[in-house]
């Protein structure tokens, strides 16, 4: 920061010029001088580092907005319910878990944004996707382009995976023992009902497979053919 004339007494600026009588004495004008510039450091603004910030929340909020940029992902599994022991099934417009491994309804096409853990469900059969209307009731509508039709994907702690409306904040898609839908409003993340374990079809490989890494062998002494005589 360079020294700035304009801020000191009139009596310095006088001696730094040689226009004054007085004779110059340094550590008086370097102490005038450290005032000014610690004065005008503090009129600079200052940014402290924000405590306790809640990474989370900001996870959340990025996980409630549609990421239309990414790549998307399709995939093709079921979803068994902890719950009923069966798998959802997407009827047309009636929903319900009481699928059994392989059911043709069972079949689920899940698309997955590539960040946010958003996904829309649709029956493979049926075209239609699972959907919560504003009563907390699980519909399937024809078309899946509303955000009723789209569920936010949680990992739970158990290894389950639980599906939360990305519109109705805290509703989940929840069964009970029967393969009855539970309405929204009486969901919660630590109920069963509202668990699923992914599992692919009879007979379906999984498409993604893992890198497998090859070992590096020692390289062996190269033989030469020997020359006929």
């Amino acid at each position: 920061m360079g020294l700035q004339l304009e801020h000191l007494p009139q009596e310095e600026v006088l001696l730094m010029e040689g226009k004054g009588q007085e004779c110059f004495e340094p550590g008086r004008f370097f102490s005038n001088w450290a005032q000014v510039s610690f004065e005008e450091t503090n009129k600079l603004p200052m940014f402290a580092a924000e405590e306790n910030v809640d990474f989370r929340i900001h996870v959340e909020n990025q996980t409630r907005a549609r990421d239309d940029v990414s790549r998307k992902q399709l995939r093709l599994y079921q979803l068994y319910s902890r719950t009923s022991g069966k798998h959802i099934q997407v009827l047309g417009r009636r929903i319900s878990a009481k699928g059994e491994d392989g059911d043709k309804y069972a079949q689920l096409l899940v698309e997955t944004d590539t960040f946010g853990s958003q996904v829309r469900i649709k029956g493979k059969e049926t075209d239609f996707y699972l959907c919560m209307n504003r009563k907390g009731k699980l519909v399937g509508k024809p078309d899946g382009t509303s955000k009723e039709c789209v569920f936010i994907e949680k990992v739970l702690e158990n290894n389950y995976t639980a599906l939360m409306s990305a519109k109705y904040s805290g509703w989940y898609v929840g069964f009970t023992k029967k393969g009855r839908p539970r309405k929204g409003p009486k969901t919660r993340e630590n109920q069963q009902d509202v668990h699923f374990m992914k599992r692919y079809p009879k007979g379906q490989v999984e498409i993604q497979k893992p890198f497998k890494y090859t070992t590096v062998t020692k390289r062996t002494k190269r033989i030469r053919p020997t020359n006929p005589s």
